[in-house]
């Protein structure tokens, strides 16, 4: 179950079909494997290694998803950062992350010099830039200059390898190294294509960060299925009706906020959101007033899902609406979840305590720290 190999498969059977769409691009699965190719071969020649850590510093932007792909094609573990990060709290996750480079856009590039000095183990040609110019960084483009568009030279790689770390938000301390597997991403892919009902015909909108888990609840089971995948960057809640109804969204993953933008949108209709078949919330509570508006709107549209990122999840199945609206639904398939006390012993219905849970989901553990 190797992530890297998708790509190279749709290229092959769906060549034509569109893949991703972000603002004004649009790249078929033949185009997008043929750039992501170009950046894996140029990390090798570069000499990015099997379990070098990548990390990015950027807002939604194809180039953020192209570093993903070509990361898992070669066994490059890829590191999401957020571009609202500054200071300490920016240079200590790429040092932990041990990044061995860099890639950032022109909005972050004061951000970055001012932890550089904190981060003597990258080199300065190893910062890299996506959009514009900036001094001190290297044209991303020249990553895939002179590069093959061809699959990479075949490395090893196992199921159990990383793909990619995602880091907590801290709040129950410092933030810690989420680890996914190449496996875990691949039971990503089969468990909620499943559980949204998707097809390889689902043309499929994320409403917020792609840097974020919950992105990759619509994007594995899109790139799984070879389905279309569209995402935006800063997009109100008219801008999010708009791109429905042109492109014919068929299933949604978005936030409380979105939602309650689209809602409330001067351009909401039933008919401009006729295409949508699933539309899950997720990442907060949604109140109960926003999902009967609509659910009158769209009956039979809404899901709900409640998780984490370290791995076990609950889906509100559309179906299930109406008998437990205010529920977050069940545990995934090969998932057990319970409500335990003080002492571990699991709490009757109707109790409130801990949640606990175990599923294939679950991460390999917190990057460097085991005993967490």
């Amino acid at each position: 179950m190797i992530i890297g190999r998708l790509l190279n498969r749709h290229a092959k059977f769906r060549r034509r079909h569109p893949a991703l769409i972000f603002g004004d691009e649009r790249l078929t699965f033949g185009s997008l494997n043929s750039r992501v190719n170009q950046l894996a071969n140029g990390f090798l020649k570069l000499g990015i290694k099997k379990g070098d850590k990548v990390a990015t510093v950027l807002n939604n932007c194809v180039e953020l998803l192209e570093v993903f792909w070509a990361a898992a094609k070669i066994g490059a573990v890829a590191v999401p950062l957020s571009p609202l990060l500054r200071g300490k709290g920016l240079s200590s996750l790429i040092r932990d992350s041990d990044a061995v480079l860099v890639i950032t856009e022109s909005e972050a590039a004061e951000i970055l010099n001012a932890v550089k000095p904190d981060l003597p183990d990258i080199p300065s040609e190893r910062y890299y830039m996506v959009s514009g110019e900036h001094p001190g960084y290297v044209d991303y483009q020249a990553l895939k200059v002179g590069s093959k568009d061809t699959e990479p030279q075949e490395i090893e790689i196992h199921q159990d390898d990383p793909v990619n770390i995602i880091y907590s938000s801290g709040t129950t301390g410092l933030p810690k190294g989420i680890v996914h597997t190449h496996y875990i991403r691949g039971l990503y892919c089969s468990t909620f294509a499943s559980s949204w009902r998707m097809s390889p015909e689902s043309i499929c909108l994320h409403t917020g960060s792609v840097i974020f888990n919950g992105a990759f609840m619509l994007m594995m089971p899109a790139m799984y299925l070879g389905s279309t995948f569209i995402f935006g960057r800063h997009l109100d809640g008219s801008q999010l009706v708009e791109i429905v109804e042109t492109e014919k969204i068929t299933h949604i993953t978005t936030v409380p906020a979105q939602m309650i933008a689209m809602l409330n949108a001067p351009n909401f209709s039933p008919e401009a959101l006729s295409s949508v078949e699933t539309i899950c919330c997720m990442g907060a509570p949604l109140h109960k007033k926003h999902k009967e508006m609509w659910n009158r709107q769209l009956p039979g549209t809404f899901y709900e899902a409640y998780g984490l990122t370290e791995g076990f999840f609950t889906v509100l199945d559309k179906y299930d609406y109406e008998k437990k609206s205010e529920s977050v639904g069940c545990p995934t398939p090969f998932t057990d979840i319970k409500i335990v006390d003080d002492r571990g012993n699991e709490l009757p219905a109707g109790e409130v305590g801990e949640i606990v849970g175990r599923a294939p989901l679950a991460m390999a553990g917190y990057y460097k720290q085991p005993e967490l």
